[in-house]
């Protein structure tokens, strides 16, 4: 039997689907298969500890980057650069 275009796209279609199905569920359960933290307690509670600071601080680059931590430079008003 001879694949026609319209087949061969389907087929194309139904692979790509499957893929990106297969590796969506590989990418979810990364953490359940291989363990993000170590077995040893001491290490764990240190990478724990890393992680917690790692995302704490993400807030304060969030703010940096969008430049909220600053105020405004349209405003009337300077509360960093002497007049009021």
């Amino acid at each position: 039997m001879r694949r026609t275009p319209k087949t061969k796209r389907l087929s194309l279609s139904k692979s790509l689907a499957q893929i990106t199905l297969a590796s969506a569920c590989i990418m979810t359960s990364v953490g359940c298969f291989v363990p993000i933290y170590s077995a040893r307690p001491e290490r764990r509670v240190q990478q724990m500890l890393y992680t917690s600071e790692d995302l704490r601080s993400l807030v304060e680059e969030w703010e940096r980057f969008w430049h909220l931590d600053q105020p405004s430079h349209m405003t009337p008003i300077r509360t960093h650069g002497g007049l009021l």
